[in-house]
């Protein structure tokens, strides 16, 4: 086992941990005595997370140590990584929460994202997934959203909605990809769409 892959592992580690610390602090505003060290461990474990998944992938690159498992898992680690901490900051009793329809427009945008690759892959036999500017753009506004929660800044509703926009009009934009790549195949294969 690679040391980036070890990494990539104790990243998923700290999802639940990360989910226990902000659900408890959730329940201690809910109480009415809110846990200050509850949220900070819940900060500290989500930054180091996050910034392990620079960490594996500047390991794997720089060292040499890319391997098949790596490629597979840090996507995963990431992905749930971002959905745990959004659902958790959704549905958890923070005195600044996430509204609710967030986590449904990530999650539906994640779907339609997988459920188009599956079919360009079953098509096509092989799609490269490439990450687009405006995907990268959505992921830094995500994660800056989870930033102002996890802060609780007063704004913290002006980055969510920016988030909302970005998240929507990137999974747009993935959609129209797919759609390309489709007529791309049926036109190399001599079908009509």
């Amino acid at each position: 086992m690679l040391l980036p892959n070890q990494i990539t592992i104790l990243r998923v580690l700290l999802i639940p941990v990360f989910v226990l610390l902000a659900v408890y602090y959730g329940h201690s505003v809910e109480a009415g005595t809110p846990d200050e060290h509850l949220r900070l461990g819940a900060i500290i474990v989500f930054v180091v997370a996050a910034l392990s998944d620079g960490l594996d992938g500047w390991l794997a690159r720089s060292c040499g140590l890319k391997s098949k498992l790596g490629a597979m898992l840090d996507p995963i680690a990431d992905k749930g990584l971002m959905l745990t901490a959004i659902i958790t900051l959704s549905l958890s009793n923070w005195d600044r929460s996430l509204p609710l329809w967030f986590p449904v427009i990530v999650i539906t945008r994640d779907i339609i994202i997988v459920v188009g690759w599956l079919l360009l892959h079953f098509l096509n036999d092989y799609v490269e997934v490439r990450s687009s500017v405006l995907g990268k753009i959505t992921t830094f506004f995500q994660m800056l959203t989870i930033a102002a929660v996890l802060l609780q800044w007063h704004q913290y509703s002006v980055v969510v909605n920016i988030a909302g926009i970005m998240t929507f009009l990137s999974g747009g934009s993935y959609i129209l990809d797919g759609i390309r790549l489709l007529r791309v195949h049926a036109h190399d294969s001599g079908v009509q769409l």
